[in-house]
């Protein structure tokens, strides 16, 4: 199970990306995106998301 950010709610404040233990959140179109396929589904990025903009897949 992934996790994805939902682009409308994202503030693009970089906070999930330095979290992430697999470097699997980079900045796209002016906001951070998920790659599922580096994703490990550890729920640090979500649990740093200051405008709860992750949901889990």
């Amino acid at each position: 199970m992934a996790y994805s950010i939902k682009a409308d709610e994202c503030l693009n404040c970089g906070a999930c990306e330095g979290e992430c233990p697999n470097e699997a959140i980079s900045e796209k179109d002016g906001k951070r995106a998920i790659d599922a396929a580096k994703c490990i589904s550890c729920g640090t990025c979500k649990d740093a998301c200051p405008a709860d903009a992750i949901l889990a897949d």
